[in-house]
């Protein structure tokens, strides 16, 4: 059965959909993964360039992701995080893919169910679990966490400027009362804003919602399982939101590690092959017209790399 193309744009609109196909270099009847379903557009608009001997594989670990499955024979949803790809893909005795397509952060969906706590501006819960299934949120993680931990944590995830200030707060507040919900840990900090409050805030929701999910470990194994999952010639898209998740990705297409120093035998030359070939030199960004259409599209920053 084919599917015609039709996702969820409330649930989530995707970002630089057609520069990631045309990244892709879809073939017709290729096996392809989107490590992050979400809404299903990434999904939708592969499935498009698929014939009746494609194959689709969309992993998320978001449980509410599963409602967008998309009823195709050609599609197989699996509900896990993308961190397990080779794990689940070999279940469905998948050894090689052509193509790879992750974009990373939170979908609309996430951030407009008050509930889950991703949201700086709705009221709820400290959560920010995208997989319920585990145990820490980021309550666990404000009312836990030493103060060095937390500083780490703001400073590199965030990137606030005070992240040293604000850790200090967060433990002292919390030996007078534990922190349970957004509205109240907002007001226990809010004399600490630096600049625009809604951006700080951002920023401070950001580093907990990376932590709790370990993204950036996620992102981390997913990387290192890419190239002995594709096959020579196929490709990896990846949509990133963070500089930090961007440098990773950058480093890893162009040296085939996280290190920015490559080690060197003595007479000069470096040790290691990569294993993929950068196809784009710099990210490719979103055009005007798509920001002004999507807001969400203007951090967006897309890598394409090859098998060699």
């Amino acid at each position: 059965m084919k599917y015609m193309r039709d996702s969820n744009p409330a649930y989530h609109i995707p970002v630089l959909l057609s520069e990631a196909m045309d990244g892709l270099n879809i073939r017709a009847n290729g096996v392809f993964v989107d490590c992050t379903f979400g809404g299903g557009g990434h999904s939708t608009e592969i499935l498009a360039h698929l014939d009746e001997n494609g194959r689709l594989y969309g992993f998320d670990q978001d449980a509410d992701a599963k409602s967008n499955s998309l009823p195709d024979d050609r599609f197989v949803f699996i509900p896990h995080n993308f961190r397990h790809l080779q794990r689940f893909l070999r279940l469905h005795e998948v050894t090689v893919v052509d193509g790879i397509l992750a974009d990373l952060g939170v979908s609309s969906h996430q951030f407009d169910e008050a509930d889950r706590g991703f949201s700086t501006r709705a009221e709820a819960n400290l959560d920010m679990r995208m997989d319920k299934r585990q145990t820490l949120t980021a309550e666990s993680i404000l009312n836990s966490y030493t103060e060095p931990k937390l500083q780490e944590m703001f400073s590199q995830y965030g990137e606030v400027t005070n992240a040293k200030t604000l850790a200090r707060t967060i433990v002292a507040q919390r030996n007078i009362t534990a922190f349970r919900n957004v509205s109240g840990f907002k007001q226990s900090i809010a004399g600490l804003v630096k600049g625009n409050p809604n951006r700080y805030y951002a920023q401070v929701f950001q580093a907990l919602r990376i932590e709790v999910n370990d993204e950036i470990g996620a992102l981390k194994e997913l990387l290192e399982q890419a190239p002995a999952l594709l096959k020579p010639g196929g490709r990896i898209a990846i949509i990133s939101f963070h500089s930090l998740e961007d440098r990773m990705v950058k480093q890893f297409f162009k040296t085939g590690h996280f290190e920015e120093k490559d080690e060197q035998d003595p007479y000069g030359s470096s040790t290691s092959r990569p294993i993929l070939r950068p196809v784009t030199k710099k990210p490719i960004i979103a055009t005007g017209r798509e920001i002004n259409m999507n807001p969400r599209a203007r951090s967006a920053k897309l890598r394409i790399a090859e098998k060699l």
